[in-house]
């Protein structure tokens, strides 16, 4: 565990830039003067089955948003928040009963710019106890894990596209078994990615 600690946190400790939806559109131009929402996202790391994992949900196909999509647990930071790692935290307990009490909190990745209006700041937590998730009804299908080296090998990485809004737009995808990861979530795991290979 100490290795993987000092790994993870000489990453967070290097410098980046921030991303955003449309990094392979290099053709698009993000709106001048846009307000961005913050919001906190939980890059969970839990060990099970003799190998370190990543915890992502797969979102209702009955959410108004990003239906069926795979995500992080986490969501727009509330009033009563005290800043956007305690938003993370409560959505986690939300969403998957992942208890704040039981994540030790590493650091932060640079922000992220959703195609939606959200600032999106990743917070990198390792799940110290053993972690049983309860999947929130009505947002949540499903609460799945991925093996770290999968998401940290570059390799594993394409390149998609799809219409939206009259242009073609890219994207990362990140490919795991029966999930599709793709937009936001792949895209802030390949820069935890490009960080720990360096």
């Amino acid at each position: 565990m100490d290795s993987l600690v000092q790994h993870l946190s000489d990453a967070l400790a290097r410098t980046g830039a921030s991303s955003s939806d449309f990094d392979l559109n290099k053709d698009f131009e993000l709106p001048k003067g846009r307000v961005l929402r913050p919001a906190g996202v939980l890059v969970a790391v839990v060990r099970r089955a003799d190998q370190w994992q990543v915890v992502l949900t797969k979102r209702s196909s009955a959410l108004k948003h990003h239906p069926g999509q795979i995500a992080f647990a986490g969501g727009k930071q509330d009033p009563t928040d005290a800043d956007v790692v305690a938003a993370a935290l409560r959505e986690a307990r939300e969403e998957i009963g992942l208890t704040p009490e039981s994540v030790k909190i590493l650091g932060t990745l640079p922000d992220h710019e959703t195609v939606t209006g959200f600032q999106v700041t990743p917070v990198l937590g390792l799940v110290r106890d053993c972690f049983q998730p309860v999947a929130e009804q009505g947002e949540v299908d499903e609460v799945f894990f991925v093996p770290l080296d999968h998401v940290m090998s570059p390799d594993n990485y394409l390149i998609q596209s799809r219409q939206w809004q009259g242009r073609r737009r890219h994207y990362y995808v990140v490919p795991y078994g029966p999930y599709y990861i793709w937009g936001a979530t792949a895209r802030i795991l390949r820069g935890l990615a490009e960080r720990m290979k360096t």
